[in-house]
């Protein structure tokens, strides 16, 4: 079932375990994958003197394991088997169950997990082929395992289609708490965290005990301009902290990258991981999984709140927050996340397969979506605002040479319809002749561009009209000693090579202001 040099590299992996593993799997004779799930466990158990495998016959076409420590359960369960981009998250539920695995959040955020009010149930539906699945399955286990009453059930979507198709699943992963819809896409362990305390509550999160941290410098986010003013402050011999969701931030997102100058290709996931890298290569302290809640800039010593009763305390304060996917802000939107409006053609276009979908959005992601939904749906229909294209004109040329793509300009979308299960269709007005026509289809794609994630500081800096804070041109905001980096801020271009190139701007800025005593302290 499993090559034999992945054996060898789980064997090294698993060689330190320390405490012993039962997977209780239940396989129904009937089911067609029954036997390929019992030799992927029998090979994987024969990996380590501390697994071992205990099999049970049922009905009702059962196929699971769960995973068993020293006696107990810890609460984890796959349904299916885990390979492609799941085999790692089976690695590390044991990694993380026996202490030493890479992804175990720091006491802060673990106290927060520890507090959440159980009992809490949760099943996520993931793809093997899906690329942002592992980590919302990952961080659901470390949840989990240090959660006080969590279980967590992994679904794979493909093996229990009549049950997806049951609960209008088109979107992976879906996370289901109790029953009910709780996430669908990516998504990290901050924000899973986040949503998990809004659903449930938090066992004395009122009664945590208040933590200040005193840095020179305390740089808000995690993304490439993040990094680059973290790397570039650390390099000045101050005491630096990132406070961010995750390392890498949207780069996480991105696939493919061919525009970062002197790297002709890499993936999103490379780059997240060299940033990461590179800011360990310096003594700057990372807090991640954090969730910032509020800050105060009226003092010479500005404070950035993140939830959990930390509070991170420095004269300086680099934003580099970044943005998120823009919203379409029509009727039906949001309920039908998950069910037929989707924002990753990576993860959740093999779901409208021979289907009819739409693009909202003619920039590059959403030409260069079309192109790649039009290899897997029946039909494209690209929907731009505007009255030309946005995008790279080698992408529309493309895009128009792809004979199940069409490209309608000046068009609006402006409610997206459905049966209660699922889309079914969308209102588009066209806005030379004003008339508003129905466009039957499956899926929604929206590719509209971002939203800066300047929430949590509106009314303490000044903000444009599209949410960006603004900037002097040098990363300067309105409030001494607080600055603004990347897609934040108020920057014409929305590029990593530019993000990382104002990072540095930021940091030098507050370096500059630093030496002229400009600076609280």
């Amino acid at each position: 079932m499993l090559d034999r040099d992945i054996l060898e590299q789980v064997k090294t992996l698993l060689a330190g375990l320390k405490s012993h593993y039962v997977l209780r799997a239940v396989l129904s004779p009937g089911h067609e994958k029954a036997g390929e799930l019992e030799g992927f466990l029998t090979d994987f158990c024969s990996c380590s003197p501390m697994l071992e495998l205990q099999t049970d016959a049922a009905d009702g076409g059962r196929l699971e394991f769960a995973i068993v420590k020293d006696g107990a359960p810890t609460g984890i369960t796959f349904r299916g088997i885990p390979g492609g981009h799941e085999f790692t998250s089976l690695l590390l539920a044991l990694l993380n169950a026996d202490g030493t695995g890479k992804n175990l959040p720091d006491g802060a955020v673990a106290a927060r997990i520890r507090a959440l009010k159980g009992p809490v149930r949760l099943r996520t539906y993931m793809s093997l082929s899906c690329t942002n699945c592992p980590d919302v399955v990952q961080a659901l286990n470390v949840v989990t395992l240090l959660g006080t009453d969590v279980e967590h059930e992994i679904v794979d979507g493909g093996l229990w289609q009549d049950e997806v198709a049951a609960l209008g699943i088109q979107g992976v992963p879906s996370v289901f708490a109790d029953g009910e819809l709780l996430h669908v896409g990516r998504g990290d362990l901050g924000v899973l965290l986040d949503e998990l305390e809004a659903k449930y509550g938090s066992e004395g999160a009122a009664q945590a005990e208040p933590v200040e941290r005193r840095f020179d410098v305390v740089v808000v986010g995690g993304g490439p301009a993040g990094a680059s003013a973290a790397i570039y402050s650390a390099r000045k011999g101050l005491s630096v902290a990132v406070v961010a969701g995750r390392i890498g931030g949207q780069v996480n997102d991105t696939v493919g990258i061919e525009n970062l100058i002197s790297v002709p290709a890499t993936t999103g996931a490379s780059l997240a991981a060299a940033l990461q890298e590179h800011i360990g290569a310096y003594p700057i302290e990372v807090f991640a999984n954090r969730s910032v809640e509020g800050a105060d800039f009226s003092q010479p010593l500005k404070s950035v709140k993140a939830k959990g009763g930390e509070t991170f305390v420095a004269p300086a304060v680099i934003i580099a927050t970044g943005a998120s996917w823009r919203r379409l802000g029509v009727e039906g939107e949001s309920e039908y996340i998950g069910r037929g409006v989707a924002f990753c053609p990576h993860c959740d276009g093999p779901f409208y397969k021979g289907r009819h979908v739409a693009v909202i959005g003619g920039g590059n992601s959403g030409i260069e979506a079309a192109i790649d939904l039009a290899g897997i749906c029946s039909r494209v229909t690209v929907l731009e605002f505007a009255a030309e294209l946005r995008a790279d004109t080698v992408l529309q040329d493309k895009a128009r040479s792809l004979g199940n793509v069409e490209i309608l300009t000046s068009r609006q979308t402006v409610r997206v319809v459905g049966d209660g299960k699922k889309v079914t269709a969308i209102d588009v007005r066209d806005l030379n002749t004003g008339e508003v026509s129905t466009l039957p289809l499956d899926g929604v794609f929206v590719q509209i561009g971002l939203v800066p994630a300047s929430g949590p500081f509106a009314g303490l800096v000044d903000i444009n009209r599209r949410g960006e804070i603004v900037t002097d041109g040098a990363g300067r905001s309105s409030v001494p000693g607080v600055y603004a980096a990347g897609d934040v801020a108020d920057v014409p271009f929305k590029q990593i090579v530019i993000a990382m190139g104002d990072g540095a701007t930021a940091a030098l800025s507050a370096f500059d202001d630093r030496v002229r005593g400009v600076l609280g302290s």
